[in-house]
């Protein structure tokens, strides 16, 4: 007889942000039902949901609810860092675990959250050294007023000044704001070569969608010329930003490809693979010990690989952040089209082992008049 585990899931199914959200919960889910219908498996998983309805406020007393109301003690969860950190101080009361799928600005690494997808050497660093020697050194950095969007753009302007460049702008939108019309008018006055875009949401996709409006008045902000590149942007959004996001960059450890479903239905996002990823971790390391805890975490993922979406996948038991493929991606129609991939890339979340002379090999001096 398999042994029930009550297994927490903490995503909004509305606000700002609700497609990524949806994304990471039908990833968790697949993976709860896919344990479960496994005959050979000993565990069943039973989902508790708890819905804070994207509000960053709701988090923590969701996460409180499932670890005081449920024998839970593991919580796939959360998608803005704001979230995840509301979130950390219940679990470290609680003796709680955060499965965290979504990419983050790095920095962090608490022993109560397992982060599933892409740190900055996973993401920002690659894709700023794909973008700079094609396009340019210099760029436009938007965010979202908090963390992901002021980190990420710290660790750019360092990024853009290691390779000889400017910041020609920095500017951040209140979460959901949809009035972009004067950064744009910003872009279009400082002519970067690129536009780093750590808006989410609803904020991101009015800002394509202008961005390509000003691409079709001045050829100099054409994707092929100026491209708007991301590190959150997947297929999940794409319905909601339409032929606006067409030969723009994101970069990420998955990229959905249709060719490549073998029969299988496969993870449409990397949000959903990770999450998915997730439960399919948690779930073979409990398969082996079921009362596990978060102080038992490194021992468990000392010296293993877990079969995952991503291929086989190692977890540092240091940091608890996954090793990852990094592909970067063109955004072609519903879907994208992969650039480049390099696999098995080890998390430095704190760039400790970040080497200016090999990401910029050759940076361009600019002339202080």
């Amino acid at each position: 007889m398999k042994r029930r585990i009550e297994i927490g899931i903490l995503y909004s199914r509305s606000g700002n942000y609700r497609l990524v959200s949806e994304a990471c919960r039908t990833g968790a889910l697949t993976a709860i039902a896919d344990v479960n219908a496994d005959p050979a498996g000993p565990l069943e998983f039973v989902p508790v949901e708890r819905d804070p309805a994207g509000n960053a406020d709701r988090y923590a007393a969701g996460c409180a609810e499932i670890l005081r109301d449920s024998s839970a003690r593991h919580i796939v969860g959360c998608v803005t860092s704001w979230s995840r950190k509301e979130a950390i101080p219940v679990l470290e009361r609680g003796g709680g675990t955060l499965w965290y799928a979504c990419p983050y600005e790095g920095f962090e690494a608490n022993d109560h959250v397992v982060y599933m997808h892409a740190c900055p050497n996973q993401q920002l660093v690659p894709l700023f050294a794909h973008v700079v020697p094609r396009f340019g050194v210099n760029g436009f950095l938007l965010g979202s007023n908090y963390i992901w969007g002021w980190e990420t753009n710290r660790v750019a302007r360092d990024l853009i000044a290691d390779a000889g460049g400017e910041v020609r702008g920095e500017r951040y939108l209140p979460l959901g704001e949809t009035d972009v019309s004067r950064l744009v008018e910003e872009i279009r006055a400082t002519r970067p070569d690129f536009v780093l875009n750590n808006l989410i949401g609803s904020s991101s996709y009015a800002f394509l969608q202008a961005y390509a409006e000003l691409g079709r008045q001045d050829p100099h902000f054409s994707p092929q010329r100026c491209p708007v590149v991301s590190c959150n942007l997947t297929e999940c959004e794409l319905p909601a930003i339409g032929e606006a996001g067409r030969g723009h960059l994101s970069a990420g450890p998955y990229f959905h490809d249709p060719a490549d479903a073998a029969g299988r239905r496969k993870p449409a996002s990397s949000f959903e693979a990770a999450a998915y990823a997730s439960v399919r971790v948690l779930a073979d390391i409990l398969a082996t010990d079921a009362d596990i805890r978060w102080s038992d975490l490194p021992a468990a993922f000392a010296d293993r690989t877990f079969a995952t979406p991503f291929g086989a996948t190692a977890i540092d038991p240091q940091t608890q952040h996954a090793t990852l493929p990094v592909v970067i991606g063109e955004i072609d129609g519903a879907g994208f089209r992969t650039i480049s991939r390099q696999e098995g890339v080890a998390p430095d979340p704190y760039l400790s082992r970040y080497d200016r002379a090999r990401v910029f090999p050759q940076p361009r001096l600019r002339v202080v008049p």
